[in-house]
């Protein structure tokens, strides 16, 4: 059932509300766009306001409460004034572009925004916005009140304790990626990484406190506000080496990291996290600490998958290189069945094929199975070359040609490889008519700041609904693998599935497995073949008039999908989630994020964060906290 009440992004100020606050901290005229009438939208999405304050005043008598603008207490002129001096004058108000929208459509703002909105490095560039735009009946997508745009780890030290200090919601950003709204609050102070994005290479990298029980290594150290395109760009077209990130160009590095971390590449080179080799963190008490294997062990590997902005602010990342192979390749093939029985065993056929042919560190990706009874095949390989891709998938082929009345081939297959090094080399992509990513048009723009294609409907999404689950490599065995296909098919009646193999470790090589083991990752990934995800989402935001998200649609999109996985669920009814690609509402998180490791990482946040300062949606200690991450919860006797 669809909770209409859930999550709520916290209380509504009026615009008169603001405009009091501007007045009374002598700061109106720094932005005039402050006076924030944020929108009309349907009540379900968005807290009302007299509710939120009778909760905050339950939450004085109850427990720490922490301020808004509104509040008499909030800091003064002067205290804004010491903050920004302290961070070097890098203390800026924020700026909500969609506000020009909600006023007048027409507007030449609000026009701008709709021509740069789908755009992941316009996005990126504005501390206001986010990626994701919000989650029908969940979160919507609000500006903090400042961001303190850190240019090191000293700018993210006196946000810290600023916010500490005076009892702010404190919020981190680096790429804005987040599907869980976990990178935007209103009414908080952000730390916002963006400048933040060198990257150095070291030939011979040993982490700090570890000489002589660690031998040099080469590793790339990357600020938390680059994204992965940059990393690659620095590591991989330029350096010939490889480092374990995301598949999606735009994510932020650091965030990915701390999240567990998977890219297209990681059946064959592990997770991210267990890539890390040190990181610099800001902890809640305001202190820079280095964190390795030898150096506040606990927090570097809480930091290993325990989930972004909950333990400190993250303000670098070292990370190991991997050698690069000659070649990586792609598998493209869109098969489409012709009735339900002949899906079934084009379903069957594949489930064997795959645990035969490619379930091995050589094949990540995904295969797309739709309830139009279509197989959507986007895989790609590891160090093969085209000849040895297409001798692979050549069974594959001839079965399904071998009954041209059942199955259509549709479009022509891709198969074949490419120099490893220019995988996200644009130029090279262009001069080779590889139209696979997208470019940013804006003037100025670096020619290298692109994206998937593939990924470009993930840009100002609002999201109806999202839910994934690990499928253990147990369901490839003979004796399982038609359950497994019972499944999958009953699925997709209600919703498409999506099997990301690169998601789940099984079948790769065994020391990346235990290199994992080591993270703070759900430890069933380590047995799990693949992750089922599945989704939705339309777009558009609340209030924005004739951009309404489809409210209607978003809850039985929702619905759809919770069947859907359910399905898979009967199958599989302890399969964890993968905690950057989860349901909003999931069930169990902390067991479903982490399994046996979230008591452990109770423990480091007890430690380093022990009032709570690092709040985010289920995230470590979140449950101590109202759903906005302002009114401390009051405590259950047991």
């Amino acid at each position: 059932m669809v909770d209409d009440a859930a999550g709520s992004g916290g209380k509504i100020h009026s615009a008169m509300d603001r405009r009091t606050f501007l007045r009374r901290s002598g700061l109106a005229a720094l932005s005039p766009l402050w006076a924030r009438e944020l929108w009309g939208a349907d009540k379900s999405l968005i807290r009302d306001a007299e509710t939120a304050d009778q909760r905050n005043a339950a939450g004085v008598r109850t427990g720490f409460r922490r301020r808004r603008p509104s509040d008499a207490d909030w800091p003064s002129q002067a205290s804004w004034k010491r903050l920004n001096e302290e961070v070097d004058g890098n203390l800026v108000p924020v700026n909500f572009p969609i506000e020009a929208c909600l006023k007048d459509t027409a507007s030449t703002a609000c026009q701008n925004l709709m021509r740069n909105v789908h755009n992941p490095y316009y996005i990126a560039d504005q501390p206001g916005l986010t990626q994701t735009l919000g989650w029908v009946d969940a979160w919507v997508s609000k500006p903090s009140v400042y961001a303190v745009a850190a240019r090191n780890a000293h700018h993210i030290a006196a946000a810290v304790n600023f916010a500490r200090e005076n009892d702010l919601r404190l919020v981190v950003k680096g790429g804005g990626h987040s599907y869980q709204g976990t990178s935007n609050a209103e009414d908080s102070l952000l730390v916002w990484t963006r400048p933040m994005h060198d990257i150095t290479i070291n030939e011979a990298f040993v982490p700090r406190g570890c000489k002589g029980e660690q031998v040099p290594q080469r590793a790339v150290t990357i600020e938390a506000g680059a994204i992965w395109m940059q990393a690659y760009d620095a590591v991989t077209t330029k350096g010939g080496a490889y480092v374990q990130g995301g598949g999606c160009t735009t994510v932020g590095v650091a965030g990915l990291v701390q999240s567990g971390g998977f890219g297209s590449f990681s059946k064959h080179y592990g997770t991210a996290a267990a890539g890390l080799l040190e990181a610099e963190v800001v902890t809640a008490d305001g202190n820079v600490r280095i964190v390795n294997a030898c150096t506040n062990s606990d927090l570097f590997w809480a930091l290993k998958g325990g989930g972004g902005g909950t333990f400190g602010a993250v303000s670098k990342v070292t990370l190991r290189l991997r050698e690069l192979p000659e070649f990586w390749g792609a598998a493209i093939v869109r098969v489409r069945a012709a009735s339900d029985d002949a899906f079934r065993r084009l379903l069957h056929y594949f489930v064997a094929f795959y645990g035969e042919h490619l379930f091995n560190d050589r094949w990540g990706e995904h295969a797309r199975i739709t309830s139009d009874n279509v197989l959507d095949l986007l895989m790609v390989c590891h160090d093969l070359s085209t000849e040895e891709a297409r001798k692979i998938w050549q069974p594959f082929l001839a079965w399904v040609a071998r009954s041209p009345g059942a199955y259509t081939i549709e479009g022509q297959p891709i198969l074949g490889s490419m120099p490893a090094r220019h995988w996200w080399d644009v130029e090279w992509r262009q001069q080779n008519h590889q139209a696979v990513f997208d470019l940013d048009q804006r003037p100025g723009a670096s020619s290298n700041n692109a994206w998937w294609t593939g990924d470009a409907g993930q840009v100002a999404w609002f999201l109806y609904g999202y839910e994934s689950l690990w499928m253990p490599a147990s369901l490839l065995k003979l004796d399982s693998q038609k359950r497994l296909v019972q499944a999958l098919f009953a699925g997709s009646r209600h919703k498409d599935i999506e099997l990301h193999f690169n998601k789940g470790l099984a079948g790769g090589p065994r020391e990346e497995i235990q290199a994992t083991r080591n993270t703070a990752t759900n430890p069933i990934v380590l047995s799990a073949f693949a992750l089922a995800i599945v989704g939705d989402a339309g777009g558009g935001y609340p209030g924005v008039r004739g951009h309404e998200p489809d409210v209607a649609a978003g809850r039985k999109a929702r619905q759809e999908i919770h069947k859907c996985v359910n399905e898979l669920r009967a199958l599989v009814p302890n399969g964890g989630a993968y905690i950057s690609e989860s349901d909003f509402f999931q069930e169990d998180w902390q067991h479903a994020y982490w399994g046996s490791n979230y008591t452990r990482l109770a423990g480091v946040k007890k430690k380093y964060d022990p009032t709570g300062l690092f709040f985010v949606h289920n995230g470590v200690g979140s449950d101590e906290w109202s759903d906005d991450g302002f009114v401390r919860r009051a405590r259950t006797r047991k």
